[in-house]
């Protein structure tokens, strides 16, 4: 039976009442837990908003990531909620995912002013959905999209996650079963819903859908939400490591908020699941079938080979090369998307520069004022969040600057911990983050002296160059060293 070659993840699906809900998601996080998730039901009105809870729980944690369990879709307009999930992303460094669901509860939604859908229209929205907040997380052009149910007018992506959050979708019946195989990065189900002797067939319809879809089983990721097992936790890791070996749920969330329940789960429970199925892998007969795996489609772009400056911003001599991993395996197409993440976000700071480029041009040429390409530059993603390489380098620099713990949470402490042997290259690319920053101010001060004077146009040309070369040569090489860590290490 398949385990799909998912990493085992353990979580929490607490009450979202005001009395304990922080206290429990700070126990998870301490745990060891890999997850804290929240329903989300805004017309209960005893229960706290969702997202605003999710925000202060991520606040006042250090390592866990966090989603809702599921989001609303039809009280949250997906355009908001690819913000929302983005803006929780990048103060994170990383912790955010979004579970997402059609709306379940149709008499709440209409109470609230939400629309009311027949399962047809639940199913069609939630498709539409899913594509619109992946695009507006893609660097690149404003987005222009038509759809039965939601529509875009050319929304600028951003702010750009500096991971890619999952979309893990809480579906029951064959027409959503069928959309999660198509485009969820997960399925979110509740054992009180679907029960174990109904996995088998919901997984057979996703991993049908996936396949002729032309993904891979293994890129939709099972989840599961479970109570409390009346037994021992010896029992009940024995229950749970089965549900993985027999069906493959690769992550189980808790629903209870008993501390002492939660405590077991993580202390002795995980530790357990983890054993058994180590222990049922290693075996030397029997085991399952290893899931499909591919090499690593995503190739670094390389730096050009003309200099445009005659100055160089560091000796590209020094710069240290990652150790090759032991064991190194092909990559599932699941990993692969980590990295090819890092080369998309890349792709757009490529084509940033490219415009940047243009603009001195048109400076040059007196097609534009200095004044203009400056407010131009300064809207791009290069210059935003105090930083240079954009949503997803900002991450970075908050490893080196805050005092608030968030070196535990951002990716270049979690490669550290995963890979002591990249610490020479993650060292070297925060050093030229910050050589990249100062060219980037020297490029702004070039266009401020050029507005009051005319004469500074070869300064800003001879400035331009050398960000050009700088950037180019970084990030090539960064995505030389990165890519496949990433893709091996995940976010």
């Amino acid at each position: 039976m398949p385990t799909y070659g998912h990493e085992l993840k353990f979580g929490v699906f607490l009450t979202p009442t005001p009395d304990r809900v922080l206290p429990l998601a700070q126990l998870a996080d301490g745990e060891g837990l890999d997850l804290v998730t929240v329903q989300d039901h805004p017309y209960h009105p005893a229960f706290l908003d969702a997202w605003t809870l999710a925000a202060v729980i991520a606040a006042r944690t250090e390592r866990v990531h966090v989603s809702l369990n599921v989001a609303n879709l039809p009280l949250r307009p997906p355009a908001v909620l690819a913000k929302s999930v983005a803006t929780l992303d990048l103060l994170t460094g990383g912790r955010a995912e979004l579970g997402l669901g059609a709306g379940a509860m149709p008499d709440g939604v209409a109470m609230l002013g939400g629309p009311r859908r027949s399962p047809g229209e639940a199913v069609a929205a939630l498709e539409e959905a899913i594509e619109l907040i992946r695009a507006l997380w893609t660097p690149g052009q404003p987005v222009t999209f038509e759809g039965e149910h939601y529509r875009l007018e050319g929304a600028p992506p951003g702010p750009i996650p500096p991971h890619r959050p999952r979309i893990w979708v809480g579906a029951l019946k064959p027409r959503m079963l069928r959309l999660v195989g198509r485009l969820g990065d997960g399925w979110w189900p509740s054992e009180s819903y679907v029960p174990p002797e109904r996995l088998a067939e919901a997984n057979k319809i996703i991993d049908e859908a996936a396949l002729e879809a032309g993904r891979s089983p293994q890129d939709v990721r099972r989840l599961y939400n479970v109570g409390r097992h009346q037994g021992s936790a010896a029992e009940w890791a024995e229950r749970l490591a089965g549900l993985n070996l027999t069906y493959g749920m690769g992550t189980f969330v808790l629903a209870d908020d008993d501390p002492r329940t939660i405590q077991l789960f993580a202390a002795e429970v995980a530790p357990a699941v983890r054993e058994l199925i180590e222990s049922e892998q290693d075996a030397p007969a029997g085991e399952p079938e290893a899931p499909a795996a591919h090499e690593s489609a995503t190739i670094a772009t390389p730096a050009p080979g003309v200099r445009l400056s005659g100055e160089r911003a560091w000796d590209e001599s020094t710069r240290p090369t990652a150790p090759v991993p032991a064991g190194a395996r092909p990559l599932t197409h699941q990993e692969q998307a980590a990295g090819q993440h890092l080369v998309d976000v890349h792709d757009h700071l490529r084509s940033e520069l490219e415009q940047v480029r243009d603009l001195i041009e048109q400076v040059v040429a007196s097609r534009l004022s200095a004044g203009q390409a400056r407010a131009a530059i300064n809207r791009m993603t290069m210059r935003q969040n105090d930083w240079t390489l954009g949503a997803y380098c900002s991450a970075y620099c908050r490893v080196v600057t805050t005092h608030h713990t968030l070196e535990d949470q951002s990716l270049f402490p979690r490669l550290r911990r995963a890979d002591p042997g990249l610490t020479p290259v993650l060292t070297r690319l925060e050093e030229e983050h910050h050589v990249i920053h100062g060219i980037l101010e020297r490029v702004d001060q070039a266009l401020v002296a050029t507005v009051e004077s005319p004469d500074g146009l070869d300064l800003l040309r001879a400035e331009v160059d050398l960000l050009t070369d700088a950037l180019l040569s970084h990030l090539s090489y960064e995505e030389r060293e990165l890519v496949e860590p990433l893709s091996r290490v995940g976010f």
